[in-house]
């Protein structure tokens, strides 16, 4: 999700940008339809739009989780072998690098769920915080836990971590299983490859799995093999299973999810076999709200709520006006991630190189 990088290195993927600008868009209007009493009063307008906004939308989940597979590959072990002998490094560092600015967003939804509950009564308000639900959020515990989310959408940051650990731990396995360094890719590949089907054929079609991230591992392993078959010259060897294996997946049990994340995978996988994946499109805008799209993720629901607040207490349930208020939301949501990457994610990102950098590794993703 959030990609970090080494001050003076830029790491930045136009088609990645891009793509994450457009689902954290996703992510946001199908919060605002989903949530709060203005897509409520304005449904009336739009009810094909806002019922697909609040169901279908969220499907956006996928890009992230084969996004993520994607640059965890690319950061990690970009030919199969671990970058690095500290695989306990790793996972602290992206521990910290996605619990810092999340830590801050989630006293920022916890002070607005307060003024919110003063304005309106709705269920869409998470209850009053605890002390073990709060140390729970801190640890990325809250779902396996049993609490409720402090903010719509911080389940994804606990399953995000979750899917890290994993690829660290088979990539730092895969030297011990192989014989000799030249077969280290290929125990890589097939460990990635034996998890991910078993969550492709067993896990990804149970939702009581869905708190644990060998859950989403299928679309995530949809990053990691596009990542490694385009990184190849035999890139249709790898490819062609894969388009198989979940093509029979889907056959067997058909999932609107893995179609998707099937899909952003080739569509990535395409992107850089015809060499427009650094620098398409050129679009400062897309760009910067690509950059952005992390923090706009941390501090949307809040500001969301705080606006459906102020509009069931001080406007009129007309339709128009609600309407307003959802566009209003939107464009507020973004602004208050600018505000946000600026003063917390940026700083604490830099902090972060400046404290932790080395030559071992690229970027932790």
């Amino acid at each position: 999700m959030a990609e970090a990088r080494a001050p003076g290195k830029s790491s930045r993927l136009a088609f990645i940008d891009a793509l994450k600008a457009l689902s954290f868009q996703l992510i946001v209007l199908h919060h605002l339809a989903f949530y709060g009493p203005m897509s409520d009063h304005a449904y009336l307008l739009a009810p094909d739009l806002i019922h697909w906004l609040s169901q279908d939308a969220r499907m956006a989940v996928q890009v992230f989780l084969v996004i993520g597979g994607f640059l965890a590959a690319r950061s990690l072990a970009p030919t199969g072998v671990l970058l690095t002998p500290h695989p306990l490094v790793l996972v602290q560092r992206r521990y910290l690098k996605l619990v810092t600015p999340y830590l801050a967003a989630v006293l920022i939804g916890i002070a607005c769920a307060a003024i919110a509950r003063e304005l309106m009564v709705h269920d869409s308000i998470p209850g009053r915080p605890t002390l073990p639900q709060v140390v729970a959020h801190a640890l990325l515990l809250q779902s396996i836990l049993g609490y409720e989310g402090l903010s719509a959408g911080l389940w994804y940051i606990a399953i995000d971590f979750q899917l890290f650990m994993l690829l660290v731990g088979m990539l730092w396995l895969a030297p011990t299983l192989a014989r000799g360094d030249t077969g280290v890719p290929t125990v890589s590949a097939l460990l990635v490859v034996t998890l991910a089907l078993a969550s492709l054929y067993y896990f990804n079609r149970d939702g009581d799995w869905d708190i644990w991230g060998i859950y989403f591992f299928a679309a995530y392993a949809l990053g990691i093999v596009t990542y490694w078959a385009t990184h190849r010259r035999q890139t249709l060897g790898w490819l062609l299973p894969m388009v198989g294996l979940v093509v029979t997946a889907l056959l067997l049990d058909y999932r609107p999810r893995l179609a998707v994340a099937l899909l952003v995978a080739l569509t990535i996988g395409l992107a850089r076999i015809y060499g427009f994946l650094d620098d398409w499109p050129r679009s400062r805008l897309i760009a910067y709200l690509g950059q952005i799209s992390y923090s706009v993720f941390l501090v949307h629901f809040p500001i969301c709520l705080l606006i459906n607040g102020i509009f069931a207490r001080f406007a009129a349930a007309d339709p128009w006006v609600n309407l307003t208020g959802m566009f209003i939301a939107w464009l507020a949501s973004i602004s208050a991630g600018a505000l946000f990457y600026r003063f917390v994610e940026n700083p604490a990102q830099r902090g972060f190189w400046r404290a932790h950098s080395q030559p071992s590794f690229k970027q932790i993703p």
